[in-house]
């Protein structure tokens, strides 16, 4: 049977039947597998055919820290969803232990069904608060990636100053903070003023791949982000192990570093 129409009949029964109240639901398909908290909202998407593979674009956006971290050797997940941040992580970053933090346990007991590996000394799932987490724990990774959504979406404290101040003492002195923003979110202007209160203009904004979502990276410390010639020098090596488009990340992440201090366009996007 075409697994195209076996696709399409099974996202029909799927509205038909999902729950719209933010229980984790799995709708399979023969090509994927996706993770819904409503019928509408995609939260995550694993390939069949490829489980370790970064299929939305906005988690390949977010895979542009590498421009500034290249070989962490710990990072903190804030949202573990269907796990792929984590999985591409712990795959092609073999020298970094990965710790992916998610708030409901009923997302972690989905992890065998998005091929998660076990935990193990690279690897731990953690079933807390992410604000809090990042508030309480001694560990100081270089990178923590923050995509953390309920079904209303991104949990108001993600995006206070308070949070963003607790990252800023907690990564490593040469760390960068990564964070999802759904680009209807009106609220994205008044995230960027706490994120400016905290790493002052040491951070980029821009649209992910997709155009669905934006992604913030901020980097601890006054230092200049590197030329764009720099930054594409070091996307051409990294894409040597890296199935990622970062020459289109780094032309991003300088664009971005205008557009985050773009005060008319982001006043447009609050009105």
């Amino acid at each position: 049977m075409d697994p195209t129409r076996t696709s399409f009949q099974a996202y029909l029964k799927f509205l038909s039947e999902a729950p719209n109240d933010g229980t984790p639901t799995v709708l399979e398909t023969p090509l994927a597998l996706s993770l819904h908290f409503d019928a509408l909202a995609t939260q995550s998407i694993m390939s069949r055919r490829d489980p370790d593979k970064l299929v939305l674009g906005y988690t390949r956006a977010m895979m542009a820290f590498l421009l500034l971290q290249p070989a962490p050797t710990r990072i903190s997940m804030i949202g573990l969803g269907g796990g792929s941040l984590l999985k591409y992580c712990y795959r092609h970053l073999p020298n970094a232990k990965v710790v992916a933090i998610e708030i409901d346990p009923a997302v972690i007991a989905l992890r065998d069904t998005f091929h998660i590996p076990p935990d193990d000394e690279r690897l731990e799932v953690v079933c807390a608060d992410g604000a809090e987490y990042v508030k309480n724990q001694e560990a100081r990774p270089e990178v923590i990636l923050v995509d953390g959504f309920l079904v209303h979406g991104m949990p108001r404290q993600l995006g206070s100053a308070d949070f963003y101040a607790a990252c800023h003492a907690r990564l490593a002195d040469d760390g960068v903070l990564v964070a999802n923003f759904l680009d209807s979110d009106s609220d994205i202007p008044s995230y960027l003023d706490e994120v400016r209160s905290v790493f002052g203009d040491s951070f980029s904004i821009s649209l992910s791949e997709d155009s669905c979502n934006y992604t913030l990276i901020a980097w601890k410390g006054a230092r200049a982000l590197p030329s764009l010639d720099e930054l594409l020098m070091r996307a051409r090596i990294l894409e040597t192990a890296h199935p990622l488009k970062l020459r289109s990340a780094a032309r991003r992440l300088k664009q971005g570093k205008r557009l985050a201090s773009d005060h008319t366009f982001w006043q447009k996007l609050a009105g």
